[in-house]
């Protein structure tokens, strides 16, 4: 009896805590002509049960509270066999609290997304050792949305996932795969954790947890609050040197929020949009045609 009340304890822990990412992977391929697309639908597998199947953090989290990713590779040459020049697209996002809507943390294309894989080669990963180029983009990517999304719960709270995502990146410097280096690019997997680990960069880092924790899961109560403390928290990016917002993170934060400001301020009173609209075509130029929409008279 005893073994047997053992089992079931088991099972529904099994059952009630998973795994820490949620990860939709998908493979396209229109540039390939070869028609025997199984070694695709192999690493579509693997690469799902590699990151969903494994522990990136140190919480016991419910099914229902594993961060929800998508994760796009586009497969552009293909030699048929292990040899694979790839681009992805990383987005992830995380509840809002008290509504049925999530919000945008991450969105980042990897225009270098290449490796060397082997249908039915075990994917095996070591966070002291590079083992392969796939297992090491795949955990860097992990632990970076890992560190995002803890960023936007807690102040701060990301720092030990970027710290592991460095130590990655550190372990494939020698691997003769483009992404790993400095040089290289200057909007790479190199800058983005370089970023994410520079002080220089922690307004960005600050606000992740004023806008997400302060502002939007307030919001559902109380909608000018919530309001109100993003609007109070996006001056920060003023904080930022004018040089550095060309920079990687930069561009991964307006990536993600530029159309969602957009949607939260666009029903604001005239000073508030104009507010709002000033401060970000000072910090995001590059969407100014964006930021329009704030001038429109409601």
């Amino acid at each position: 009896m005893k073994k047997i009340i053992l089992v079931v304890l088991c099972f529904f822990s099994l059952q009630t805590y998973a795994q820490d990412l949620n990860v939709r992977v998908q493979i396209l391929s229109p540039q390939i002509q070869n028609t025997n697309k199984r070694p695709l639908e192999a690493l579509q597998i693997a690469i799902t049960e590699f990151i969903n199947n494994r522990k990136w953090t140190n919480f016991e989290l419910k099914s229902q509270e594993r961060i929800d990713c998508n994760l796009v590779i586009t497969v552009k040459n293909w030699d048929g066999g292990s040899n694979y020049q790839c681009e992805a697209q990383l987005l992830s996002s995380r509840p809002i609290y008290g509504t049925t809507f999530n919000s945008s943390v991450l969105s980042l294309n990897d225009k270098n997304f290449d490796f060397n894989y082997t249908e039915g080669q075990p994917l095996d990963f070591s966070d002291q050792n590079y083992l392969n180029n796939l297992s090491s983009l795949l955990a860097f990517y992990a632990y970076v949305i890992v560190g995002l999304d803890s960023d936007t719960f807690s102040k701060l709270g990301g720092t030990d996932y970027y710290t592991k995502a460095q130590t990655v990146l550190n372990n494939a410097q020698n691997a003769s795969f483009p992404g790993w280096k400095a040089f290289e690019n200057l909007r790479n997997r190199y800058w983005l954790i370089e970023n994410l680990n520079n002080k220089s960069f922690l307004p960005i880092r600050e606000i992740l947890y004023s806008y997400h924790r302060l502002g939007l899961d307030v919001m559902s109560e109380d909608l000018n609050k919530g309001r109100k403390n993003i609007g109070d928290a996006l001056p920060k990016l003023a904080d930022l040197d004018k040089q550095k917002q060309g920079s990687m993170l930069n561009q991964v934060f307006f990536s993600a929020k530029a159309d969602e400001i957009i949607n939260i301020f666009s029903k604001g009173n005239p000073m508030e949009r104009a507010k709002i609209y000033n401060l970000m075509v000072d910090a995001d130029p590059a969407n100014t045609s964006k930021y329009e929409e704030l001038k429109k008279i409601k």
